[in-house]
C-alpha cells in the first residue's frame, strides 16, 4: 500500500512509524471562573509569557532557521492585541483557557480565509494556543521522543508538526517527516530542508498508519510506502542518487556561459561550518555573531570572540568569510548593558550599528577580536604556504552614508581592509550610490528590507504575503543597490533567504548581484539551477519579474525564462 503527498524536502528515509497523536482538548464553551477577574487575567498573561519564553529558549538552542521561526512564534504569544483580547473576554466572565481559545480563534479565522502561504501558518497558531491552554489546564502536550527508542531513526507522522517540537530533533532521531496537512511553505517543509531530512506533506491518511509499521518516505516524489521490500528501497534510493548526481555539489558557482557567482553559506556559529563545507560552500556570506553575546551577564572576552571567528577563517582557506557585527538591541536585549527605556517598536529602534554608537566599547572589542583572528589566520597560512581566507566585516541596520563612513573608518583603523554594510533599510537602498562610495562592499538582507519597505512586520503572519521575496518593489530595491555597486566597482551580495530559491537566485544574478549566501542545504540546488542557464537568461528573467504586477506573476514570469529548472525538478 502506498500513500502520496507533496515532497518538500528531497531524500529517501526509512524507519518504523511513530505517529504523533493526541491533542489539547478545546475548553468547553461557557466556561467561567469564580472570584474577581484580576487573578484570572494574571494567570492567563503569565501562561502566555511562559510559552513565549519557552519558544524563544528552544529557538536559541536550535539556532538557524528554527531560531527565527520560534522567535516569531514567541512574539505572537505576547502580541499586545492578543493579550488585550484575552483580558477583555475574562472581564466578561470567560475562564482563562476558554478566553485564550476564543482570542486565538479570531486570528485563526483570518488566516484560514486567506489561504495559501498564510493558511499554512494556522498550524503554528494552533500550536501556540494549545501550549498556553495546556499550561492553564495542566493537560500534557503530545511530543515526539528526542531519540529513537528502537536504536533506529523513526519516521515521524502527524496531522501537522509544530516547530517547537521538531526544532530540537536531528537526523540521528528522525529518518523522515510525513504530515497530512501543510504545504511547500509550511514550517515543517522549511525546517526539514534545513535539517536535511526527507519530508512529505499534504499526505491524506498518513496518521492511520499503524505505529511501528516500516515506512519508506520519498521526499522527491511525495510517495509514502508501507512495509517496503528491499527492492522497493533500492529503487527509490537509486532514483534519488540519479537526481542527486544532477545536482552540482562542489566547485565554484557559475552560469552556463561561465559567469562567476560566489555561492556562500549563512551560519550562526562554528557548529554550522561542517554542513557548509559538505554542501560545497565557497565561504561564509553571513556569519551571525549574536550567539556570542545573547543570554550572558558579561560581555564575551576578545579571546573568546577571536577563537570563534578564527574557526570560520580556518575552514575556508582561500575563500571569503563575511562576519556581521552584533545585531542586537531592544528586540534582542543584552543583559550586560544598561537597560534602555522601553521602545514601542523595537524593530525600528536602537539596534545594530545604532547600538554601537551608544556603546562604542562593544564594537571596539568585536573589531579587535576580528582583527586578531585575521592576523593569526594570515600568519598560519603563511607558515603553511597556503592561501588565507579573506575576512569581510559588515555592520547591520545602516541607514545613511554617514553611518557607513563611520563604521568603515573604524574597521580600517584596526587593520580590517574589507568593511561593508548591510542594505536592509529602504533609505540605504535608495541612496546606495552614496553608501557604496564609502565602503568596500554591500550585502542585501532581503528579509528585513522587505519588512521595512512594506511596513510589514516580518513576524506577523497576517502580513506574510508582503514578505514574499518576489514582490516587484523589493526586486526594484535590489536592482537599485546592485547597479550602484557595479557602477562603482564594488561587490554586492544577497544574504537573505530569498537566495535559497534556485529561481530567485537566477533573478538576483540577473539584477547584478555578484554573491549569494544561504542556508547550506540550499547550495547544491542553487548551484545546479544557475549552471543550467546563461547570464542572458537570468537577465531576461529578472526583467520579466520586475515588470510584473504581483509577486505570483513575477515568479511565473521569471520561471518562463528559466526552462532548466523544470528539467531539473527545481
Amino acid at each position: 500500500m502506498n500513500l502520496r503527498g507533496a515532497g518538500v524536502s528531497p531524500g529517501i528515509g526509512t524507519g518504523p512509524a511513530y505517529v504523533l497523536t493526541g491533542a489539547v482538548p478545546e475548553p468547553p464553551a461557557g466556561s467561567t471562573y469564580e472570584g474577581p477577574p484580576e487573578p484570572e487575567r494574571e494567570r492567563a498573561v503569565a501562561a502566555l509569557g511562559q510559552v513565549a519564553g519557552e519558544l524563544e529558549a528552544r529557538g536559541n538552542r536550535a539556532g538557524g532557521e528554527a531560531k527565527e521561526i520560534l522567535k516569531a512564534q514567541a512574539l505572537i504569544a505576547e502580541d499586545p492585541g492578543l493579550v488585550v483580547g484575552v483580558k477583555a473576554l475574562i472581564d466578561q466572565g470567560v475562564a482563562a483557557p476558554r478566553a485564550v481559545y476564543q482570542a486565538f480563534a479570531k486570528y485563526r479565522d483570518m488566516l484560514v480565509s486567506a489561504g495559501g502561504y498564510l493558511g499554512e501558518r494556522v498550524a503554528d497558531l494552533d500550536d501556540i494556543r494549545d501550549r498556553v491552554i495546556a499550561r492553564l489546564t495542566g493537560h500534557p502536550l503530545p511530543a515526539p521522543p528526542p531519540v529513537p527508542g528502537t536504536g533506529e531513526p523513526y519516521v515521524l507522522i502527524a496531522v501537522d508538526l509544530a516547530p517547537a517540537d521538531t526544532a530540537l530533533l536531528s537526523k540521528d532521531a528522525v529518518a523522515a517527516f510525513v504530515t497530512e496537512a501543510g504545504g511547500p511553505t509550511s514550517h515543517t517543509a522549511i525546517l526539514s530542508r534545513a535539517m536535511g531530512v526527507p519530508a512529505v506533506v499534504a499526505c491524506p491518511g498518513a496518521t492511520e498508519i499503524p505505529a511501528g509499521t516500516r515506512v519508506l518516505v520519498d521526499g522527491n516524489t511525495g510517495e509514502v510506502g508501507l512495509e517496503p521490500t528491499e527492492s522497493d528501497i533500492a529503487r527509490h534510493v537509486s532514483a534519488h542518487e540519479a537526481r542527486r548526481r544532477r545536482m552540482t555539489t562542489g566547485g565554484p558557482g557559475r552560469t552556463r556561459d561561465d559567469f562567476r557567482v560566489q555561492l556562500l553559506a549563512n551560519i550562526g556559529g562554528p557548529d554550522d561550518l561542517d554542513a557548509a563545507l559538505a554542501a560545497g560552500a565557497e565561504g561564509v556570506g553571513l556569519y551571525r555573531t549574536e550567539f556570542l553575546f545573547l543570554g550572558r551577564t558579561e560581555a564575551p572576552s576578545v579571546a573568546e570572540q577571536e577563537a570563534a571567528y578564527r574557526a570560520a577563517l580556518a575552514a575556508f582557506p582561500g575563500g571569503k568569510v563575511v562576519v556581521r557585527t552584533l545585531d542586537a538591541g531592544a528586540d534582542k536585549p543584552l543583559a550586560f548593558l544598561p537597560s534602555a527605556a522601553p521602545e514601542p517598536n523595537p524593530a525600528l529602534g536602537e539596534r545594530g550599528v545604532r547600538l554601537f554608537e551608544r556603546f562604542p566599547e562593544v564594537m571596539a572589542a568585536q573589531l579587535e577580536a576580528l582583527s586578531v583572528a585575521a592576523a593569526v589566520n594570515q600568519s598560519g597560512a603563511v607558515r603553511a604556504s597556503a592561501a588565507a581566507a579573506e575576512l569581510h566585516v559588515m555592520a547591520p541596520m545602516v541607514a545613511t552614508a554617514q553611518e557607513a563612513h563611520w563604521f568603515a573608518d573604524a574597521c580600517h583603523a584596526r587593520g580590517l581592509p574589507q568593511a561593508g554594510v548591510m542594505i536592509e533599510i529602504p533609505a540605504a537602498a535608495l541612496r546606495a550610490e552614496s553608501l557604496v562610495t564609502v565602503v568596500d562592499f554591500v550585502s542585501i538582507g532581503t528579509n528585513d528590507l522587505a519588512q521595512y519597505a512594506f511596513a510589514a512586520d516580518r513576524h506577523s503572519a497576517a502580513l506574510g504575503s508582503l514578505q514574499d521575496p518576489w514582490q516587484p518593489a523589493l526586486l526594484d530595491l535590489v536592482a537599485m543597490t546592485a547597479t550602484a555597486a557595479s557602477d562603482n566597482g564594488k561587490p554586492c551580495g544577497v544574504c537573505g533567504e530569498s537566495a535559497a530559491d534556485p529561481a530567485m537566485a537566477c533573478v538576483l544574478v540577473g539584477l547584478g548581484v555578484s554573491t549569494l549566501s544561504m542556508g547550506a542545504a540550499a547550495l547544491p540546488a542553487v548551484r545546479t539551477g544557475l549552471g543550467a542557464h546563461t547570464l542572458d537568461q537570468c537577465q531576461l528573467a529578472a526583467q520579466a519579474a520586475r515588470g510584473a504586477a504581483t509577486a505570483a506573476h513575477a515568479r511565473a514570469a521569471a520561471r518562463s525564462h528559466l526552462p532548466g529548472l523544470v528539467e531539473l525538478g527545481l
